[in-house]
């Protein structure tokens, strides 16, 4: 218990984070969008860091959920209900039934069928909404719905303010149950069993039905990232079912460092502004650069780049003649 409290315990990044993001609302007025695109991805790598970090279920599909998450918000948009949170509840929830129903196909395999077998849910899906068009407007994507005020309160404004705002809550909430998740029993179950399933199996942890758990809740959060999407730019196209967003996912948490949940929002703060900054420079080769990014990372070893922040506190103490 001692072990547990201690690793639970709110490092000192958290109280920096959160009061810098909440900053950004009055000292980057104009920035709102790029924040708000920031924080949707960093709940969709919390979201990936849950089962990836943690469970040790590699996925190249996890697209599915979030694409998923974006046509029911929208779709709930335009022919029930326009209020915000009412139709991102209901986007967690069909993702999650989606999670929970093909949760059984992956943990029938290895980690390389595990990939191709997500690798193809997202693909049939894109394929689907792609050939729909009754129903998801096909390849010109689904538009014509409005969003009502948040809560029946608050408006989307034109700058973007009240969708950061409202993004930016989601985020908070949904990591901070991740995190209070991560760092339970149920949590530590799970590391166990990504060390080594045989050996937790036989001291009595039921690997299937955690994993099962697991990939459910992770399902539900990257539901939850892809309404923020729809609701925030009121379209939703094929895209959000595309390889390239679980790619862009993956790289976030190659970049954040995977297993402390964190990872992902440092990496979707690297990545995107890293992205906006490179596509300015070199609109041309920008992705040349993210990639010899990538490259520099798996020579150096991302486990020095993503915890460098976590060593801080430690040095400080030391300088000042505490324990380290």
């Amino acid at each position: 218990m001692r072990l547990m409290r201690r690793r639970s315990r709110i490092r000192f990044f958290e109280f920096i984070i959160w009061p810098a993001a909440v900053a950004a609302i009055f000292l980057l007025p104009s920035k709102m969008l790029i924040l708000t695109e920031i924080a949707i991805l960093a709940l969709f790598a919390v979201s990936l860091d849950l089962v990836l970090g943690f469970a040790g279920i590699v996925s190249l599909g996890h697209t599915a959920f979030f694409g998923i998450g974006a046509y029911t918000a929208g779709l709930f948009a335009r022919h029930y209900f326009a209020e915000p949170v009412t139709g991102l509840l209901v986007a967690g929830v069909v993702s999650g039934i989606l999670g929970f129903a093909t949760s059984f196909l992956i943990l029938r395999g290895s980690d390389l069928t595990r990939l191709m077998t997500t690798l193809g849910i997202a693909l049939m899906l894109g394929e689907a909404a792609n050939q729909m068009g009754w129903l998801t407007g096909g390849a010109d994507g689904l538009s014509g719905f409005s969003l009502g005020p948040i809560l029946g309160l608050f408006e989307f404004d034109l700058w973007g303010r009240n969708g950061y705002i409202y993004c930016l809550a989601v985020l908070f909430l949904t990591t901070m149950v991740a995190r209070r998740i991560a760092f339970s029993p149920f949590g530590l179950a799970l590391k166990a069993i990504k060390s080594n399933s045989t050996r937790a199996a036989l001291v009595g942890v039921p690997a299937r039905r955690r994993l099962v758990i697991a990939y459910t809740i992770a399902a539900v959060m990257a539901g939850f990232a892809g309404a923020l999407l729809t609701q925030t730019t009121s379209f939703v196209s094929p895209d959000v079912l595309a390889f390239h967003r679980s790619a862009d996912v993956l790289l976030i948490l190659v970049i954040g460092g995977t297993g402390y949940l964190y990872g992902g929002i440092f990496g979707a703060i690297g990545f995107t502004l890293l992205k906006d900054w490179l596509s300015v420079v070199t609109p041309q080769y920008w992705m040349f650069w993210i990639g010899l990014l990538l490259v520099i990372l798996v020579l150096v070893g991302r486990g020095r780049i993503a915890r460098w922040i976590e060593y801080i506190p430690q040095r400080l103490t030391a300088a000042m003649g505490g324990k380290p």
